[in-house]
């Protein structure tokens, strides 16, 4: 079921960001609640846990009208199967792990339908506390023990990663960047042409934050209205946003404490509330060497 011809060998053209989920981890509504943002209608007030896609395409390489695409997925939240059947995602071909906290981590057994599909094991990049995370969580994808029925564990790859470490992939250049969550706790953030994307973080170092250089379009978490420990408010997030200068700013990892029509309508122009299902194009021209 892999797209044919083969692109890899080129750089795709451009490609297209879809918000699986822009939730926190106890996603929107909260179970219990009857808060106004967890009883209301509005489907934008719906969030699953954090994860996006993002779909790579190569103009001029259609096959019986279907152009070749590669899909990466950023994290595998607890809700990844609903997710890709809502957004009528088939296949993904990789994944970068942003950390390994459970709202980000634990739908990782979803996969197991993908490597017969792909003739291969799942590309799974992440840094080595992540795989260690991983292989603890998910021990079974790992054993050599024979199965009793072939193909009933999720065959998997990690492959490490480094902050600042251009990742080649299917003929693009992902950066992964430093974050902080927390003052105690580092995690990725992932550069992909003018796009970057960084959520669960309340700090971008210096460094990160001169790598996100000439972004126009740009996804920063932000929990809610009151400061938090590990995660920018609105008014940290926004304040971040302007020193990026992006065009455009999508705030993720939203609580039930942000209603989506007030929020967005009280944003500055160019920042808003992303929400689950948004697609987004974006250029993969970077503007750096």
């Amino acid at each position: 079921m892999t797209n044919n011809p083969d692109p890899t060998s080129t750089p795709p053209t451009h490609a297209k960001v879809t918000f699986l989920g822009t939730g926190t981890s106890v996603g929107v509504p909260v179970i219990g609640c009857q808060c106004e943002v967890c009883q209301s209608d509005d489907p934008r007030n719906q969030r699953t846990r954090c994860a996006i896609t993002i779909e790579l395409g190569w103009h001029g390489l259609a096959v019986d009208h279907d152009e070749p695409t590669r899909t990466l997925l950023v994290d595998t939240p607890p809700d990844l199967r609903f997710q890709l059947l809502r957004e009528k995602i088939p296949l993904v071909h990789a994944v970068l792990y942003t950390h390994e906290h459970a709202d980000h981590l634990f739908g990782l057994d979803d996969l197991r339908l993908f490597p017969f599909r792909l003739g291969g094991p799942v590309p799974l990049y992440c840094e080595p506390k992540v795989e260690q995370r991983i292989k603890h969580s998910f021990d079974y994808a790992f054993s050599t023990r024979a199965q009793t029925h072939p193909g009933s564990r999720p065959q998997l790859e990690c492959r490490e990663i480094s902050p600042y470490q251009p990742i080649p992939l299917f003929g693009a250049s992902i950066m992964p960047i430093r974050l902080k969550h927390g003052p105690h706790f580092d995690v990725l953030g992932f550069r992909i042409g003018d796009f970057a994307y960084c959520t669960d973080t309340n700090d971008i170092p210096p460094e990160s934050m001169a790598r996100l250089a000439g972004v126009k379009t740009f996804v920063v978490g932000a929990l809610r209205h009151q400061p938090h420990p590990t995660h920018f408010s609105v008014d940290q997030a926004v304040e971040v946003a302007r020193q990026v200068g992006a065009k455009q700013t999508w705030l993720t990892h939203v609580s039930h404490d942000l209603d989506y029509g007030p929020t967005t309508s009280e944003l500055p122009d160019g920042i808003d509330l992303a929400y689950d299902g948004l697609q987004v194009d974006v250029g993969l021209d970077s503007g750096q060497a």
